[in-house]
């Protein structure tokens, strides 16, 4: 990890401790990022993804699950892709149903280390 992913890792996870969520504009300006501007928010979703990536061959639920949109309540498109990518949702599954249970799963998992 990078010194700008392992920043958002640890807001990220102390996030999923107290099982809560977390907006993207929320933890982009931690590395001085603006989800305004589409580079920035490009960059947000590689570093979100090699987080979740990382968690998944740790064994672990895809810690990204946090990290959700303020006007849609769920994460972007881009951890539906992650997650189908690494065989953990099919496409054309409820998409809201998976994050609700991938919270789910974060939550206790963090909840509990």
């Amino acid at each position: 990890m990078n010194a700008d992913d392992r920043i958002i890792y640890e807001r990220i996870l102390d996030v999923a401790r107290r099982k809560e969520t977390v907006f993207y504009s929320q933890i982009a300006p931690l590395v001085g990022l603006n989800m305004a501007i589409l580079r920035d928010r490009t960059e947000m979703g590689h570093i979100l993804d090699r987080i979740s990536e990382a968690e998944h061959r740790a064994g672990r639920p895809l810690l990204s699950a946090v990290v959700i949109l303020k006007c849609e309540n769920i994460p972007g498109d881009g951890f539906f892709d992650l997650a189908r990518h690494l065989r953990l949702h099919q496409r054309g599954a409820d998409d809201l149903r998976y994050f609700v249970e991938e919270l789910r799963r974060v939550h206790c998992y963090w909840s509990e280390h």
